[in-house]
């Protein structure tokens, strides 16, 4: 029995040596959509590296209003995702082209559409966000089509923007991905959401208060795989417009982790960031 239980200890030993000589486990596999240098704190507060071209759509398009695109300049790096993005109730889309610029030099081909009226509704505003999207993927120039991966494309707006990418997100979950900014809807509900969805609010928002509007649309978002809120101290209804910082890092590192695959911005959503500029911030934190 004695020199039973010594081969028992000694094979025990043995297992617990084992790693010390090099098997352990592999390193996470690195994302092929990786783009752009390794981000720090710093670099997602600001405007990414790639230069950026653009390209106007006509108006003249079908199912929406047409819009700006922004891409990297350079194809180096190889394709990017896309993203979608709807202006508010009245506004265009050169409203956000700050925004818009911040998110493409990350590396993204962002598409600022203009609907149809500006006075649409957020589903109608979801669908014309669709139509936008079938356009990326089918009707793109050559020049933004050599660089866009369109089987990565996310949709995000701004106010009835922002509620209309909720409408989109629910409606096609082939989506990668979505961040509605400062969303407004009548719907408070949106348990039929799979994909990622980010939420970003604004603390002092009055036109659509996130008490009635983003916390809600938050809560009932049960069936997305992975979802965050993240509200802005003292702003307001109007960041989308003026490109807040923090708003910018909220965007970027979700579309990085959920578009681009690219878990090295998993640091920047899980644990919560905290931060005096974020006066609320919740997730499901993201693996």
């Amino acid at each position: 029995m004695l020199r039973s239980l010594t081969l028992r200890i000694a094979a025990v030993a043995a297992a617990v040596t084992l790693p010390l000589f090099g098997l352990v486990a592999p390193a996470e596999a690195e994302s092929p959509y990786e783009r752009g240098p390794d981000p720090t704190s710093a670099s997602v507060l600001d405007n990414g590296t790639f230069s950026l071209s653009s390209t106007s759509v006509s108006s003249l398009v079908t199912g929406f209003g047409g819009g700006t695109i922004y891409y990297p300049t350079s194809t180096t790096a190889g394709t990017f995702g896309g993203v979608v993005l709807a202006p508010g109730y009245t506004a265009s889309s050169s409203s956000y082209s700050s925004v818009a610029r911040r998110v493409a030099s990350h590396g993204f081909v962002v598409f600022a559409i203009d609907t149809n009226s500006r006075y649409d509704q957020p589903d109608s505003r979801g669908s014309q966000i669709l139509a936008a999207v079938s356009y990326l993927k089918n009707s793109a120039s050559s020049t933004v089509a050599s660089r866009l991966d369109e089987t990565r494309i996310a949709v995000s707006g701004h106010s009835m923007g922002g509620g209309g990418t909720l409408a989109a997100a629910n409606q096609d979950s082939s989506i990668k991905a979505a961040v509605a900014l400062q969303p407004w809807h009548t719907d408070k509900t949106w348990p039929g959401i799979q994909i990622p969805t980010m939420i970003i609010g604004a603390e002092n928002d009055s036109v659509a208060p996130v008490a009635s509007h983003s916390i809600p649309f938050y809560t009932s978002m049960t069936g997305a795989r992975e979802k965050a809120y993240g509200e802005i101290n003292n702003g307001d209804h109007f960041i989308a417009n003026t490109d807040d910082d923090w708003q910018g890092r909220l965007f970027v590192t979700w579309l990085k982790r959920y578009v681009d695959d690219d878990t090295r911005y998993s640091q920047f959503l899980c644990p919560a960031p905290s931060s005096i500029y974020l006066s609320d911030y919740r997730n499901t934190c993201p693996d």
